[in-house]
């Protein structure tokens, strides 16, 4: 498994901490505080699993170029925000006894996820999704966590590598957080990257590389998995709520997971 941000070149600075969503429907509720960044560059390696010759291969390393400005939720939807959606019977209620309204909402499925971000479309007259995984890491910047191949020639090294980076990184105390408690990225965005791993809309995906090591066509995409984005990326099945208990498809388990969303306003991603 191969992952992360390298650099972000260009700018991706903070515009503005409150935006003000296209006009809402009658009884609509106060929008999210969200963070703009500007267009802009971010080099990374791609997610999912890659093979050459019919052997384990390190992912691609390539650029994404944003040519809008990207609006994103400056914290994660809360236990108070996700309430409100449960009270209108658009959400599963959260489970494992979740009551203060400052804390994150975790034990979170990926639909959990994405029926919240209908919902929250259909009150604020806004368009809300999950970010993409590129989306999630540009707007991260420095707090992307550096999943750099290790460059190990055996599988089975490179595996127990990972794994054993992953555990030194995990942190001590796995409950969730007040909201501020990791405070703010470069970005504006609080506690990206805590101890919440936050579900993306990308899909788990096995490419195929070439002897240049450029994928072969689109690749298998499975949409059943997803990527979980924090302190390591992570691939968990669609409507697990807890990692811990199986449900993560490589490498160490995310302690909680949750979400924050972006306001769709048609950015446009290309990768070359």
């Amino acid at each position: 498994m191969t992952c992360l941000v390298k650099s972000i070149c260009g700018a991706a600075v903070l515009v503005a901490a409150i935006m003000v969503p296209r006009a809402a429907a009658a009884g609509a509720i106060e929008p999210p505080a969200l963070v703009a960044l500007k267009p802009g560059e971010l080099q990374y390696w791609a997610a999912g699993e890659f093979t050459r010759d019919g052997k384990p291969a390190d992912a691609p390393h390539v650029t994404v170029q944003m040519s809008t400005p990207l609006s994103i939720m400056r914290h994660e939807v809360s236990v108070g925000d996700y309430n409100r959606c449960v009270a209108d019977k658009a959400c599963v209620p959260l489970s494992d006894g979740q009551t203060n309204p400052d804390l994150p909402a975790v034990m979170v499925s990926f639909n959990d996820a994405t029926a919240y971000a209908a919902w929250l479309s259909k009150q604020s007259g806004a368009h809300y999704r999950l970010p993409t995984d590129a989306e999630w890491t540009y707007a991260a910047g420095h707090r992307a966590p550096n999943e750099a191949p290790l460059g190990k020639a055996d599988a089975v090294a490179r595996w127990v590598a990972q794994y054993t980076r992953e555990s030194q990184a995990a942190p001590v105390d796995t409950r969730p957080q007040p909201i501020g408690h990791f405070g703010a990225s470069e970005n504006g965005l609080v506690d990206i990257a805590g101890n919440v791993w936050e579900w993306t809309d990308s899909c788990y995906t096995r490419t195929v590389l070439d002897a240049a090591g450029q994928p072969v066509g689109h690749g298998t995409v499975n949409c059943g998995v997803r990527i979980a984005e924090g302190r390591h990326r992570a691939y968990v099945v669609d409507f697990i709520r807890d990692a811990r208990a199986g449900g993560c498809a490589a490498g160490i388990p995310p302690s909680n997971l949750g979400f924050r969303l972006v306001r769709d306003d048609k950015s446009v991603w290309s990768l070359f």
